[in-house]
């Protein structure tokens, strides 16, 4: 793969890569204190001051699984991409091993947590076979790895295999059927309802995105209706303002930047 520009950021990188056939993907490079895993305990994921941590605390590796994607969820800028392809087994483990590469003072075995997300570009379970061969890899060469898979809940996707150090995340972004399928407009996905029966064997619960556009979209009641707190975890986040977002109008959301106390 070859390196066509980055962006830094106070703890991290986001770098834009090219296959050998010239399709584009997105890898990231982030770390945080390790208290920050903490989040269900302390009911909040905020920083409590100006130190960032390092690579030997949380140390997170974000992968693409494909090249754009065709999901197009309102307000990803991979939706500007026309075109979209599935990874290879051999390109999501690239992606891991580009990010140590770059590291060469860390080692992910050191890490209080070494983490892979699943969730740059592409749905994890349009391409679930190489994905799951990519963590197989993965595992072997970095054995305390933890995985973290997003996906928008596809029908007819196996859950079963999702256990011990893999977790499951679902977009979910909104508890209105209606907006949630505006939101997220591929139809071949599982209803709310549907989403709540999902069960797994991870170490860790189920999370819940939501990537709030509108307070309308959180509704309390049907979040305990449908989904068993002895199950899933929610998570709110922000809106990452692009060009997408933009000409759909979604604004900043409703979740906003925290300043460090």
């Amino acid at each position: 793969m070859k390196e066509i520009r980055k962006r830094e950021f106070a703890n991290g990188v986001v770098y834009a890569l090219k296959t050998e056939d010239d399709f584009p993907l997105e890898v990231t490079d982030t770390f945080l204190p390790f208290y920050t895993k903490d989040a269900i305990g302390k009911k909040q994921n905020i920083l409590t001051s100006y130190e960032l941590g390092d690579r030997k605390q949380r140390w997170m590796v974000g992968v693409s699984c494909m090249s754009g994607c065709p999901v197009r969820c309102k307000f990803c800028a991979t939706g500007q991409l026309r075109k979209y392809r599935n990874l290879t087994c051999d390109e999501i483990v690239e992606q891991v091993k580009f990010i140590i590469e770059k590291n060469p003072d860390y080692n992910p075995k050191e890490a209080k947590e070494f983490k892979i997300n699943y969730t740059r570009m592409g749905e994890p379970f349009l391409n679930i076979e190489e994905v799951k061969k990519a963590i197989f890899k993965i595992n072997e060469l970095y054995p305390n790895v933890h995985h973290y898979i997003s996906t928008i809940g596809i029908k007819g996707s196996d859950f079963s295999w999702i256990k011990d150090n893999i977790t499951l995340q679902i977009s979910l972004h909104s508890l209105d059927e209606d907006k949630r399928n505006w939101l997220i407009p591929f139809y071949n996905k599982y209803t709310i309802e549907e989403l709540g029966k999902i069960r797994t064997k991870s170490n860790l619960k189920t999370t819940l995105n939501l990537t709030l556009v509108d307070e309308k979209d959180f509704d309390l009641a049907k979040l305990e209706k449908y989904f068993d707190k002895n199950y899933f975890f929610v998570k709110l986040s922000p809106i990452n303002e692009n060009a997408v977002s933009e000409n759909n109008h979604l604004g900043k959301g409703v979740i906003k930047g925290v300043n460090l106390l």
